[in-house]
């Protein structure tokens, strides 16, 4: 497996690369969550990786790491009515320039996992496809969002248990898209989203 790393070669002069990242974008309830964080230049801990690839358990260990570790870090909400009168992408741009406007450390450069990306300020950034597989602020912005949206998922579940949130955490499982057939939806939920299911 690829070992990740720091900063790419060329902005190794740069003190505070930030590393940014979301979780939640397809889901059918719930928030996306964005994350920016900017980690020590020589920072190397090979537990941080994509989210996606870590148990919960090691997740939620990274996540402690991460905290303790980072220069700055700032995790942020965009809740689905932003989602549904913006659209999706759109929102989480939103959510994006959110979490950087709330770090208290101003980055030099901005590191972003995909392709796209609408520039935040006059900060150059660099778009990264599978980027919290290849740079560790991303993955740690990846490992931070993930977390802290699946505890309000969990803890959502607990207002909403029909629809088994603490399981799917949102996403358009079979269990899910049944309970929203059978229940109807949640404030929670992204209307936008449910048109095919809705009808």
């Amino acid at each position: 497996m690829t070992k990740l790393i720091n900063i790419p070669e060329k902005l190794s002069h740069l003190n505070y690369v930030a590393g940014v990242d979301e979780v939640g974008r397809g889901v059918l309830a719930g928030p996306v969550v964005t994350a920016a964080v900017i980690l020590p230049k020589d920072f190397d801990n090979e537990l941080i990786k994509d989210s996606k690839k870590l148990s919960e358990k090691k997740r939620k260990q990274a996540y402690d790491i991460i905290i303790e570790s980072a220069i700055d870090y700032s995790v942020d909400f965009v809740g689905p009515d932003f989602v549904d009168d913006m659209n999706i992408l759109q929102a989480t741009m939103f959510g994006m320039h959110k979490s950087l406007s709330n770090l208290k450390t101003t980055p030099e450069h901005i590191l972003v996992d995909g392709n796209y990306f609408n520039g935040y300020k006059d900060i150059d950034h660099t778009c990264v496809i599978k980027g919290d597989n290849t740079y560790y602020s991303i993955a740690a912005a990846s490992i931070l969002a993930k977390v802290t949206r699946d505890e309000y998922m969990k803890n959502l579940h607990k207002e909403h248990p029909k629809y088994k949130w603490e399981s799917n955490k949102g996403y358009g499982s079979k269990d899910h898209i049944q309970s929203i057939k059978e229940h109807g939806p949640t404030p929670h939920h992204r209307m936008t989203f449910l048109k095919n299911i809705l009808v």
